[in-house]
């Protein structure tokens, strides 16, 4: 990737028998689950905890993932995110899936992330030290 996207997080997480669907392989709501997972993770190792009693906080406003080939339990999902194009108040993220042990690429998937005001419901400027990141 080389348009500005910086690695920002790493996942590693187990597929559970239940995120299991009809088809046998992972259900497609589970990718956005792992997805939200590492940026969850990656906002609070930054220090932003991921709760509405704080007074700002990143919300999700458009999200999408392509399914390339399909993860079947039992696995291990490793996942990339990635980070970059920041606006006054939003960054892209986007995210990578492999299985452990197999190279392919198995799931692609990206996200606009707004910082909100709780209280307000508004949009509010990037926080300095997460802008810091990327200039």
């Amino acid at each position: 990737m080389s348009d500005g996207r910086i690695r920002v997080h790493s996942l590693r997480m187990p597929v559970r028998w239940g995120d299991m669907d009809a088809y046998n392989h992972v259900n497609n709501t589970v990718y956005f689950r792992f997805c939200e997972q590492a940026r969850v993770e990656w906002c609070e190792n930054m220090g932003y905890v991921v709760r509405t009693d704080q007074p700002t906080g990143p919300v999700v406003i458009n999200a999408a993932c392509t399914f390339l080939l399909p993860i079947t339990y039992p696995a291990t999902v490793l996942l990339d995110m990635y980070a970059g194009e920041l606006g006054r108040s939003s960054l892209m993220t986007w995210y990578e899936m492999r299985v452990e042990g197999d190279d392919r690429l198995y799931a692609e998937g990206s996200s606009k992330v707004v910082w909100m005001d709780h209280r307000t419901g508004g949009s509010v400027p990037l926080p300095d030290a997460l802008r810091a990141q990327f200039e």
